[in-house]
């Protein structure tokens, strides 16, 4: 099954943005539906305070409690939410609507949201970053059913937004690092939230604080990366993110800075992956997705060389990713598909300046 879904991958007709087919969207589907319910296993992100805090996690986040964590079961409502959008008439869009109907309640929103009030760090802010990105979907899913979704989520988005724009000016140094608390993955999501909602306020403050964490950057580590068990290449995020936000002459000055010479040492090579059933190590199938997809983005931003040799690299990693994105094994295919699916949609690559 793995071999057809991988030879099916690489045959199917492209359009330029969502490069991916019904048949193949229907893989992913499947995965994101296979850990939409199911409660455990599961890491709870929540602090204990008490004896009374001490919940399942249906009890404390009755529509996010599935797919291991909570930010991992908000990207895979996005995932479900992106393919139902893409594919209005695939013949699995139906059920799919269906089994989302019974979560995306405004009951269980407004309790997602009374939770991130209350816990203003909870999920800080990779999951912020992800339920953001979350909301871009909804509002983008024009007709009745999504329109509703859309208004239920709205406290959640507000919860997040308030707890952001009181935590991001006490920020006073960039998370530099390959897994959750990296910083400019969730400024770059956070930004196509802003600019997608006109939050114009919202969007001063990010591109105040990606500027001032990452304008001055130089001669990025190439050599550094990756970590044992990154999912993220930081030095790629970043460039991805700055290219958001500089006008393109002045982001191909700050990136000719960034990576001098355009030469990006270890970043050029996907990675391997020794052992699909360790949680952690599983990363680096991740990390080949989030690189390929940071590639394309920063790629769209330029015209001339060196476009042509980051689209091969992207390509490179697109494949290594995508070979390894479904192992059959739940700490992967928890998430995997969401990152699979992020990529191969395009859903990243709008958003640079002119």
């Amino acid at each position: 099954m793995k071999l057809l879904f991988l030879l099916l991958l690489f045959v199917m007709p492209l359009s330029a943005q969502n490069r991916l087919s019904e048949v193949d969207a229907r893989r992913f589907v499947d995965l994101a539906l296979a850990g939409l319910n199911r409660e455990f296993p599961n890491k709870p992100g929540n602090v204990l305070r008490s004896p009374g805090d001490a919940k399942t996690p249906s009890q404390l986040t009755p529509v996010f409690f599935g797919h291991f964590d909570w930010h991992s079961s908000v990207h895979g409502h996005w995932t479900l939410i992106r393919l139902i959008r893409l594919f209005p008439n695939a013949e699995w869009n139906h059920a799919v609507r269906t089994e989302l109907s019974k979560k995306l309640t405004r009951e269980g929103l407004e309790k997602e949201a009374a939770y991130l009030r209350k816990n203003p760090s909870f999920e800080r802010m990779y999951g912020w970053a992800w339920a953001l990105r979350l909301g871009i979907e909804l509002r983008a899913l024009d007709d009745d059913q999504g329109r509703e979704w859309a208004s239920f989520y709205r406290p959640v988005e507000e919860a997040i937004v308030t707890n952001a724009k009181s935590y991001l000016p006490k920020l006073d140094w960039p998370i530099r690092c390959g897994f959750h608390p990296e910083s400019s993955f969730a400024l770059g999501h956070m930004l196509d939230w802003a600019r997608a909602t006109g939050d114009e306020g919202f969007v001063d403050l990010l591109i105040k604080k990606a500027k001032g964490f990452y304008s001055g950057d130089v001669a990025y580590p190439v050599r550094y990366e990756p970590s044992g068990n990154d999912f993220f290449s930081p030095g790629l995020n970043e460039a991805d993110l700055m290219r958001r936000v500089l006008p393109a002459a002045e982001y191909r000055a700050w990136l000719e800075k960034f990576f001098p010479g355009f030469d990006l040492g270890n970043l050029t090579k996907p990675v391997t992956v020794s052992d699909f059933e360790d949680g952690h190590l599983v990363h680096l199938v991740g990390l080949n997705l989030n690189r390929a997809w940071n590639l394309r983005g920063i790629a769209s931003a330029l015209e001339g060389e060196p476009k042509p040799a980051l689209l091969k690299i992207a390509d490179a990693h697109e494949k290594a990713g995508l070979r390894d994105a479904i192992s059959g094994h739940y700490e992967g295919d928890h998430w995997l598909g969401t990152f699979a699916v992020y990529l191969l949609t395009g859903a990243g690559e709008t958003g640079s300046p002119k």
